[in-house]
């Protein structure tokens, strides 16, 4: 009885919260296959596509380039496309209040397709402030079946329409 009292009181302080302005890129190697990596804060088989913030005065795709060098060290990429739309996830319960200091809860995102020109030794996720343990490329198909719960509807959409971009 307790535990639902506070996670009503925890829900009611929280759902008044922004969401975070944030970018995502999916990049494509040669064989269309997807980059994805093991975040460091989260040690069970869950995996994303880099992802981050947007700086106040910076644009989506200025985000999206510092963002992809940032976590992955990836500089040598082309623009596919801009995906359409705006996509959004808000936070589980047991998140609200720790992640982004407690500021957001949850995020609006602005998603990008690009294609990795270099070559896998080009990447290295050992940065100043690293994010990820691992990475690995994955078949497009296999994208929802990595992804933690609360994205999933992300992945999901962004699948959908990636195959339809590169088919």
């Amino acid at each position: 009885m307790l535990l639902n009292f506070l996670t009503v009181r925890m829900k009611e302080r929280f759902k008044d919260l922004p969401l975070r302005n944030g970018v995502g890129i999916v990049v494509l190697n040669k064989d269309n296959k997807v980059f994805v990596a093991k975040r460091i804060d989260n040690p069970k088989d869950i995996w994303q596509m880099p992802q981050g913030g947007v700086d106040k005065g910076e644009d989506f795709l200025s985000a999206a380039y510092r963002e992809l060098e940032e976590e992955t060290s990836i500089k040598n990429v082309e623009l596919i496309k801009e995906i359409d739309g705006i996509l959004s996830y808000e936070l589980p319960d047991h998140l609200l209040g720790i992640i982004w200091k407690g500021k957001y809860k949850g995020q609006r995102q602005k998603w990008f397709l690009m294609r990795f020109l270099g070559n896998d030794n080009d990447i290295n996720i050992k940065t100043n402030k690293p994010e990820f343990l691992e990475w690995k490329w994955i078949d497009l198909e296999l994208l929802t079946d990595v992804v933690v719960d609360f994205k999933m509807h992300v992945y999901k959409e962004l699948k959908e329409k990636i195959e339809k971009i590169i088919n």
